[in-house]
This record gives C-alpha cells, sequence and structure tokens, in this order.
C-alpha cells in the first residue's frame, strides 16, 4: 500500500524525471505525519480544557524543580511555543488560576511565573492521557525502530541548528 507522498513522488517523477524529488518524501511525510499528530494531540489536550501551548506552558513548569517556577523567558526556551505566545498564554493560565506571575524579590524587573496547586493537579491528570495518546500514535512502530527513528530526527534537528539551551 501506497501513501499519498509515494503518489506525488511518482507525479513528479513522471513529470520532471531530470530532478531528484526524494526529499519531498522527507518532508512530505514530516509533514504530513505533523497535521494528523497534532490532531490527535489537540483531542487529549481539548478534553482537558487546554490547548497545545497552555499544556507545553504547565508541563514545562512541571518538570521544572520545586517550586515549578520559571520566568517567562526561560519559560520561552524551554517550552515549544513562541516568544509572542508566552504573555498571552501565561494571561489565560492566570486567568483560571494555573500559574501565578509574581516579581522577583531580587530584581523587580523579573517575573517569575510558578504554577499553582490546581494547574499542578491539572498537568499531573493530563499528562498520563497525552503519554497514551503519544503511544498509540507510534504504535505501528517496534521500540527500536522508535528509538532508531528517535535518533535520525535528532540529528537533523541538532543539524538545523535546534540544540539544548540550558534554562
Amino acid at each position: 500500500m501506497a501513501d499519498h507522498v509515494e503518489l506525488v513522488l511518482k507525479q513528479w517523477h513522471d513529470q520532471r524525471p531530470d530532478l531528484d524529488v526524494s526529499p519531498m518524501g522527507v518532508i512530505g511525510r514530516l509533514s504530513r505525519l505533523h497535521r494528523l499528530i497534532d490532531a490527535e494531540l489537540s483531542r487529549t489536550f481539548a478534553a482537558h480544557g487546554l490547548d497545545r501551548a497552555s499544556f507545553d506552558v504547565l508541563a514545562t513548569l512541571r518538570r521544572s524543580d520545586p517550586p515549578h517556577r520559571l520566568t517567562p523567558a526561560e519559560l520561552m526556551r524551554a517550552s515549544m511555543i513562541t516568544s509572542g505566545a508566552v504573555t498571552q498564554r501565561l494571561d489565560r493560565l492566570e486567568a483560571r488560576g494555573l500559574v501565578t506571575r509574581s516579581p522577583s524579590a531580587s530584581d523587580k524587573r523579573v517575573v517569575h511565573v510558578t504554577l499553582t496547586e490546581e494547574g499542578y493537579a491539572l498537568i499531573e491528570r493530563v499528562l498520563p492521557d497525552h503519554i497514551e495518546t503519544e503511544h498509540r500514535v507510534l504504535a505501528a512502530l517496534a521500540p527500536e525502530r522508535r528509538e532508531a527513528l528517535a535518533g535520525t530526527l535528532r540529528d537533523l534537528l541538532e543539524s538545523l541548528g535546534d540544540t539544548t539551551d540550558p534554562i
């Protein structure tokens, strides 16, 4: 059985046999996978009243050391949301009582974002469902294939400059 990308590759090969369109096989599949996986994850987040960016903020705070507090800049570096989305997301999460923002005792220009008890409880409920969704999405791959794919994707990300920036 062929996927949609295989059809696209064949069409390009028929129309432009002079071009090596093999990168489309990887990029096209990554793009299609992103859309499909994002839809699955979004359903899980929505079942808990969250979206991807809200989940990411709560999860980033939760995986930081107690008292589960970071500055907005640290949140941006450690999460998967953009700087423009941080303030908007924090406004919404704070309005829901899931995080608090408070000025630093040592530098009033610095704000700390802290996970509230309610935010902590929510991320504790969502995380197992999120992980189960990811397991279900990857169920077609045996563990060794998952590990190999993760390594290959890590190599590609690193080659494009996506490297660790410690908090």
